[in-house]
């Protein structure tokens, strides 16, 4: 059995109470962040190495981005990509040797602005492109793989609170989920989170600071996936969303997800 988790944690060190509540409570044995918003040497090892977590993959950047991968079991550092070419520390790939050589690519995905409109915002397009190189990569993937994080994208009616209403807003914009569905496509990825709790079931990873009361209002959308190859997906025996860490003091607006395989 190994366990996985990923969260867009919006600043490691900030959150880092309830990053350590959340490894006591739920001790996956891989945690995926997103938005750390740190570079590598100002990371919280130390807090880390507290709680068990001894294994490090870190691609930091000040102030902004930045992803990292901390682990009870080994881990080895297998991929670095650039798919915002830009320079940008958006991704990050590891290997588990002790788990039939398993590989988890820890990636966040740009939010793209407020406008759906390459045209008049680059934001929108360089998430556009970012998604293009993701699936000609996908297209070579010969590995059992999980690809997990902050795509910024849900796909589904189910994964937002309104489809009509959400048509036309950044992330759930019909040329977003066709570009989604070419990276599932390029590999055959399994949607872990949709193999559990099926569609048309209400599934939802984020909800805006803007809420007063995010639970009375529960505008939440779903843009936090954990995606599988497909014979990997097949040992996928459990999975979960922890909505709870919502409400948590000084909280993300994103919540963590957990998978669990049988290897």
């Amino acid at each position: 059995m190994v366990t996985v988790a990923t969260w867009n944690i919006n600043s490691v060190r900030l959150r880092m109470p309830i990053v350590q509540r959340f490894l006591t409570e739920q001790s996956p044995d891989v945690l995926c962040l997103q938005e750390i918003k740190c570079q590598e040497d100002q990371f919280p090892y130390e807090a880390f190495h507290a709680l068990g977590y001894e294994h490090f993959a870190v691609h930091g950047q000040k102030g902004y981005h930045g992803v990292a991968t901390v682990s009870r079991v080994p881990i080895r550092e297998f991929s670095r990509h650039d798919w915002q070419d830009n320079g940008e520390a958006r991704h990050v790939g590891v290997e588990l040797p002790d788990h039939q050589g398993m590989i988890v690519e820890n990636v966040y995905v740009p939010a793209g602005g407020d406008e759906p409109d390459r045209e008049i915002n680059v934001k929108f397009g360089q998430k556009l492109d970012f998604l293009e190189r993701m699936t000609r990569w996908a297209d070579k993937v010969d590995r059992p793989t999980l690809i997990v994080g902050d795509f910024n994208i849900a796909p589904l009616e189910s994964d937002v609170w309104n489809h009509k209403q959400l048509l036309k807003v950044v992330s759930h914009t019909p040329i977003e989920v066709e570009s989604l569905q070419r990276f599932m496509d390029a590999h055959g990825w399994a949607d872990i989170g949709r193999q559990h709790i099926p569609d048309p079931q209400r599934y939802y990873s984020w909800w805006s600071y803007r809420a007063k009361d995010w639970q009375a209002n529960d505008r939440g959308r779903r843009l936090d996936h954990m995606w599988a190859s497909p014979e990997l997906a097949k040992q996928a025996t459990g999975h979960r969303v922890h909505e709870d860490a919502r409400g948590w003091t000084q909280p993300s607006d994103h919540v963590p997800l957990v998978t669990e395989f049988t290897l």
